[in-house]
């Protein structure tokens, strides 16, 4: 399974993507949706918003009042981490189901807007960021959303700016324009590197070797690494630069425990290595990489 992380600022237009990604054979697992679903009518998780925020945070027809529970929950931490106790299991538990529903081969689309803001994106093969000018967000959520000119700015300032973005991002995304011209730079990257990552995977085969040269920029290199870390759980930390890493792992059947987790993350099996060493090569097309795990000493 290839688990895409899907983000952007609000009005950059990240739901034209995920369409377009569902169009060419995608599941999508849109986690706004969730969070709404977690708080249906009848769902234990409203149940236990109510008892813990009071009635008030209940409309008149029995839905989650979402303006009430705001205003409770902003600016207390508190409240907030109390609300968050209540969400985040039960949207982690219907995420989990979601995805292991599209299958084991499939292309899981996980449509994230605070992916980067929660530092999200090493739980995914790949992250894509959609980016757009502040001025066009901004007139995208008047004309379409109904939002003043001062609020649409408001809310595009309390979220993550495009520096951090670009730093989180594997592919960007660029909805200057106009929208078949999103729709063909989503079919390219489909085209040219989810779908070969997919396959790759599915096969178990490693993409092309990397060549000599200087390999991943910093923020290119730093994904990885987190990547790396998330799959061994922390037991080893990636050293080394360019395309051929290092993972020391303590023991001798240390290199092959992590064998499972590095290719459930997109790190291929391969021949080669020194004595206790096991190698793999990235399975991502569009990034290759070797990295050696190596027991310690």
């Amino acid at each position: 399974m290839l688990r895409l992380g899907l983000t952007g600022g609000i009005g950059a237009g990240k739901s034209t993507v995920a369409r377009r990604l569902v169009e060419r054979g995608a599941v999508l697992v849109d986690a706004d949706r969730l969070a709404r679903e977690v708080v249906e009518p009848g769902t234990p998780g409203l149940a236990e918003v109510g008892a813990a925020f009071g009635p008030g945070v209940l409309a008149a027809d029995g839905t989650l009042d979402r303006p009430a529970l705001g205003r409770l929950v902003f600016g207390d931490e508190a409240s907030r981490r109390r609300l968050n106790a209540i969400l985040h299991p039960r949207i982690a538990a219907l995420t989990a189901e979601r995805t292991a529903a599209g299958g084991p081969d499939a292309v899981v689309v996980h449509d994230v807007p605070l992916l980067v803001e929660n530092g999200m994106g090493a739980g995914y093969h790949l992250v894509l960021v959609v980016l757009a000018p502040e001025g066009e967000r901004i007139r995208r959520l008047v004309a379409d959303r109904g939002m003043s000119p001062e609020d649409a700015a408001a809310r595009i300032a309390a979220q993550a700016d495009d520096a951090a973005r670009r730093a989180a991002a594997d592919v960007l995304l660029d909805n200057a324009g106009a929208p078949d011209r999103l729709r063909d730079q989503v079919d390219r990257v489909w085209d040219e590197r989810v779908a070969p990552y997919a396959e790759n995977l599915r096969r178990r085969r490693p993409a092309v070797a990397p060549s000599p040269g200087p390999g991943p920029d910093g923020a290119a290199l730093a994904r990885l690494r987190a990547r790396l870390e998330r799959a061994t759980g922390g037991a080893a930390r990636p050293d080394g630069a360019g395309s051929d890493l290092v993972l020391v792992v303590p023991g001798p059947g240390g290199a092959d425990a992590l064998r499972g987790p590095l290719e459930e993350a997109g790190f291929v099996r391969v021949e080669g290595g020194g004595p206790g060493e096991r190698v793999h090569t990235g399975a991502d097309p569009g990034a290759p990489v070797t990295v050696r795990v190596r027991p310690e000493g």
